[in-house]
């Protein structure tokens, strides 16, 4: 079954909501006001079911956003109106393609008139997505029903054009209405734009960041267990208020798309509009949301009648609209429509520092480009901090395994690093940085073995996930290696001058001939003629390499005394399986201040076990 979304439009009091109500039977006039003023104020909407040769269709009557065609109203007593002239342009801003032109009120015309309105009519719409070259003018009389039955038939014809819409797609429902029904709570409306929505499905509303659960689907007035694309739909919601939504608002998948402040656009001005200043602040509308913003021009000063440019929208509140969603402006006063266009990034970078060819070029590709090529522009924009595929769904719209597929044809130009797309070409010249940063630690720290990890991530500044994948093509290139914490160069060791490697072989020798009766460090370092800052890359290397092992705060022993200690440990268990503090000192000669700290290090290496003042030997 294919949704089709069919919006009137035309002068206020022509007849649209008659022609809806001859069509279906159902008064889209649904508030007091309307019906005693004669016109419709609010959003109403209708069904109707058309037979055509490819099946079921079924036809929704809607507002602004989403519409596949237009009943485009004029009144055969009236002719072209200010506000047609309006609905007009709108029409043609949102990029709606087709449409019937119904000339209501007929029978309230003599015939030479009706045909003099057709005329006019027929000029009016010339060169336009209405031309009466192949678009039908259909006079129609809502009391009589002349007409009625043609328009019925265009439509079936017309339906069968309309490309079908993607249930596959992420969902976006945006509000129009928003009430409380008695025994079910909170209840909103809205045009299923994309995508589908099932009873019991978890949801997000945004720009409020509030989740909410659907107790139940009406699709039309019927319940059903879910609604697709194209659809008018009715959702009962749990864990929200009418008090926290409104009209604007956005019903989505959780954890998929944001709202955002700053739209870079394609903004085309009318040419019955004035010229626009930069900054000016304008009425924005997109589906059901409508807020203010204000119009920053791309490299001029204000945009002339008639012309376009690149612009960035940024707007009073927050709005949820993806790239190719077309939107109207109006004149902040007086409120008339002055121009509209389509949205091409909804999360553009800082622009401090860019040039205007820069960022022209980018919003070009992403206006005029394969799916392919906007992925890989929005990648290479990243650079080496690659696009998370979470921050692609949000940036393009597409499903992640969409995101996925479109990576997969760019393989020789991005690849995928975990959950991050990174531009291959980015890739060499990160793996270049990494390389001379390594290599700018071993010349200010010869003495050291390498930096770490965290050292080095910091220096460069790459996002975890980015850095573990160099460092790891690196490793397998053989040209760093990865010493448990540190990385160094391929084949680098220790650079020492004979000054530092004589200064090395003093603090060993005092170590290891000291046995466990180690001399405190400042004497060692006391017998050295290096400066301090080396002396202690000297002591650092030797506790590195487990030459030397620190046991508590200036109490290091070499590692052959500790290897004989442990040995020696292990051949008393012929004499006796347990040592207490006494036994211990008299075995090695040793003080309690070197006692305690040695049998806690056989602790800790398991040879010895504590059990109240005794160590059990393991």
């Amino acid at each position: 079954m294919k949704s089709i979304i069919v919006g009137t439009a035309g002068h206020i009091d022509h007849g649209k909501t008659s022609v809806v109500r001859a069509l279906t039977g159902i008064d889209a006039d649904r508030l007091e006001e309307e019906k005693r003023r004669g016109i419709t104020i609010d959003l109403g909407f209708a069904n109707l079911d058309l037979t055509a040769p490819d099946g079921e269709l079924r036809n929704m009557l809607a507002g602004i956003g989403g519409i596949d065609m237009v009943l485009f109203v004029i009144a055969a007593d009236e002719s072209i109106k200010p506000q047609t002239r309006e609905h007009f342009d709108i029409c043609r801003l949102l990029n709606i393609q087709r449409g019937i032109v119904v000339l209501t009120k007929s029978d309230t015309v003599d015939g030479e008139t009706l045909e003099v309105v057709r005329l006019e009519v027929e000029d009016f719409l010339r060169d336009s997505f209405l031309d009466p070259l192949r678009t039908p003018i259909i006079a129609v009389s809502s009391l009589t029903g002349q007409g009625i039955e043609d328009i019925k038939r265009e439509l079936s014809r017309l339906a069968i054009e309309v490309p079908g819409k993607n249930s596959d797609a992420l969902l976006r429902l945006p509000i129009d209405r928003v009430f409380t029904m008695k025994g079910f709570g909170t209840v909103i409306t809205g045009t299923l734009v994309s995508g589908a929505v099932q009873k019991e499905q978890e949801l997000e509303v945004q720009p409020a960041q509030i989740k909410t659960r659907v107790r139940g689907v009406q699709v039309h007035g019927a319940t059903t267990e879910q609604a697709t694309a194209g659809q008018r739909t009715a959702l009962n919601l749990t864990g929200v208020s009418t008090e926290q939504l409104a009209r604007g608002m956005t019903l989505i998948q959780t954890d998929t798309l944001s709202s955002t402040r700053r739209l870079d656009v394609h903004l085309q001005l009318l040419p019955e509009a004035k010229r626009l200043r930069n900054h000016a602040r304008v009425h924005f509308h997109a589906y059901s949301s409508e807020t203010i913003a204000e119009v920053v021009l791309l490299g001029m000063n204000q945009l002339d009648s008639g012309k376009s440019s690149f612009a960035q929208l940024r707007s009073a509140d927050p709005v949820l609209v993806l790239p190719g969603d077309h939107f109207i402006i109006r004149q902040f006063s007086p409120v008339i429509t002055i121009g509209g266009g389509v949205v091409l990034d909804a999360f553009p970078q800082k622009r401090s520092g860019k040039k205007q060819e820069e960022v022209s070029g980018f919003l070009a590709k992403l206006q005029v480009g394969s799916p392919q090529e906007v992925l890989l522009v929005r990648v290479l924009r990243r650079k080496i901090d690659g696009l998370g595929l979470r921050d692609a769904v949000a940036e393009t719209g597409w499903p992640v395994e969409r995101v996925r597929r479109e990576a997969g044809q760019l393989r020789d130009k991005v690849v995928l690093v975990g959950d991050v797309l990174l531009a291959i070409e980015f890739v060499a010249h990160a793996e270049q940085e990494m390389l001379q940063a390594v290599s700018a630690f071993h010349k200010a720290n010869p003495l050291v073995g390498g930096i770490s990890k965290e050292e080095l991530r910091g220096k460069l500044g790459f996002d975890p996930r980015v850095f573990d994948y160099l460092l790891s093509v690196l490793s397998k290139a053989k040209k760093l290696e990865i010493s448990g914490e540190q990385v160094h160069a391929a084949g680098r060791g220790v650079v020492m001058t004979d000054e530092e490697a004589k200064a090395k072989k003093i603090i060993e020798d005092a170590f290891a001939s000291a046995g466990l009766k180690v001399p405190a460090m400042k004497e060692v370092l006391a017998r050295l003629r290096i400066d301090a800052a080396r002396s202690q890359k000297l002591i650092t290397l030797l506790l590195r390499d487990r030459v030397l092992v620190k046991l508590a705060d200036d109490l290091v022993f070499h590692r052959d005394a500790l290897e004989g200690l442990r040995r020696n440990i292990i051949d008393q268990k012929k004499t006796s399986s347990k040592m207490d503090i006494t036994r211990f000192k008299d075995l090695t000669g040793v003080s309690r201040k070197y006692a305690i700290p040695l049998l806690e290090y056989l602790d800790r290496e398991r040879i010895t076990r504590r059990v109240g003042d005794e160590r059990i030997i393991l």
